[in-house]
């Protein structure tokens, strides 16, 4: 079998495709299919099954668009209670694909209806592993609790990874090789590696959900330290479940406006991706500058831990060069809908951001109100600055009145990227007070 890994850099996605003898499987699709069809063409294979290790909280899926383009079978867990049509794989079912057997594990801890896919053919193993089985670390069992209508307690899916880790991958051979739905930067898990696979033996040596501990031990360490949880994953898991609606129809549906200088809607939010320079020197009123410059910048994750799930919003681009790529982007974690229009700016737009003082914040910090917006584990780390009052950007437009605006307020994260949005987002809410993005420049105070 030949087994081909695709990367979604921005949510450090891995998703795959099989191929037996002329058949094709797909596991943890994203969500524009088109680079597995393309794929297929090249291998002169036809796609018959596509498999979901889990309804996945960080994007979603094209399983169903895939389905009823291709007329692949989907196959998930029976626990997931799906509402798309599908076939149920759980322990013991099985299927060939091409010349390539398929089983499927429960494993799980991450979700309660996680599943591991274990393809064998001509004496190699491979495992998909989902949010399961990482490279050095397994996934988290906290997302449940906030996961729209599919909630789980997270304790009880740590003790249930525990029994995952210790009882399901037992029989399966030390040269198995590992394939995981996420890499390092993924908010799916913590501490994960940036190797792109492993192998079953690498982990039970390497990885530390495998050593001889006790389930309080395990359950106490899986439980620490986890990073936040944007809005918009439960979001993600309700449309994964129920069946996602085809890309091309949704993320087209939206309205194109170019060399504009004002919004009919003036109470909607405006996301501006263009590079802060751009926005500082001019932007629409009500704004938050979440920069998409290139898939280094992680817009998706900000996006849907700053816009609520189905909150309206504008969204700018810096040329209609990139319609097709910001589309895109938005459309992975399902707020292509909630597009009221795509926008170009003129010349004429006014608002710009206050000019900063550098010089003058150095030695004078106590005349500024500074302002923490790394997320709370950053924090727990040390601060950067001794009296910054700390408010995460994911929680920020709800915290907002936790930050005094008798002085002018200077905002910074950890590298300058989340400052711009942060620094947009308290500049829309006090609009009598002056504030300031540290910007890169934090890196004169580390």
């Amino acid at each position: 079998m030949i087994i081909k890994q695709f990367k979604d850099s921005p949510l450090a996605h891995y998703s795959y495709a099989i191929v037996s003898n002329g058949e094709m499987a797909l596991v943890d699709p994203s969500r524009n299919p088109l680079d597995y069809y393309k794929y297929a063409e090249e291998q002169k294979a036809k796609i018959v099954a596509v498999f979901e290790t889990h309804p996945h909280a960080d994007f979603v899926s094209s399983h169903m668009q895939i389905h009823e383009e291709t007329g692949a079978t989907i196959y998930v867990s029976k626990l997931v209670g799906a509402d798309y049509p599908h076939k149920g794989f759980d322990d013991g079912d099985a299927l060939k694909i091409g010349n390539a057997e398929f089983k499927a594990i429960n494993t799980p801890g991450h979700s309660p209806d996680s599943i591991t896919i274990v393809a064998k053919e001509d004496g190699e193993t491979a495992l998909f592993t989902g949010d399961t089985l990482f490279i050095g670390n397994v996934g988290r069992p906290d997302l449940r609790e906030k996961a729209g209508n599919m909630t789980a307690k997270r304790k009880e899916l740590a003790s249930a990874m525990y029994n995952t880790i210790k009882t399901k991958f037992t029989d399966l051979p030390d040269d198995a090789l590992v394939y995981p739905a996420h890499g390092a930067g993924s908010l799916c898990g913590k501490n994960m590696s940036d190797a792109s696979s492993s192998t079953l033996g690498n982990e039970r040596q390497g990885n530390w959900a495998f050593k001889e501990q006790t389930e309080e031990e395990f359950v106490e360490e899986i439980l620490k330290d986890q990073p936040f949880i944007p809005a918009y994953f439960g979001f993600n898991v309700d449309i994964n479940k129920q069946g996602p609606e085809n890309v091309q129809r949704t993320k087209w549906a939206t309205s194109l406006k170019v060399n504009v200088d004002e919004v009919a809607l003036k109470d909607v939010v405006v996301v501006d991706t263009r590079d802060e320079a751009s926005f500082k020197a001019g932007h629409l009123p009500n704004s938050i500058n979440i920069m998409a410059r290139s898939e280094s910048d992680k817009y998706e994750t900000w996006l849907g831990a700053i816009i609520k799930p189905e909150e309206a919003f504008y969204l700018v681009i810096d040329s209609v060069d990139n319609l097709e790529e910001l589309l895109e982007r938005t459309a992975k974690i399902g707020y292509e809908k909630q597009v009221k229009a795509v926008l170009t700016l003129s010349q004429e737009v006014s608002k710009k951001s206050d000019e900063f003082d550098l010089e003058d914040f150095k030695a004078n910090k106590d005349n500024y109100t500074i302002v923490d917006i790394r997320n709370n584990n950053e924090v727990a780390e040390g601060k950067i600055f001794e009296d910054a009052i700390a408010v995460p950007l994911n929680e920020l437009r709800d915290e907002a009145d936790k930050i005094s605006s008798s002085k002018p307020i200077v905002v910074h994260c950890a590298g300058g990227y989340r400052s711009a949005a942060g620094s947009s987002i308290l500049d829309k809410i006090y609009k009598d007070t002056k504030v300031y993005d540290l910007s890169e420049a934090i890196k004169d105070f580390k």
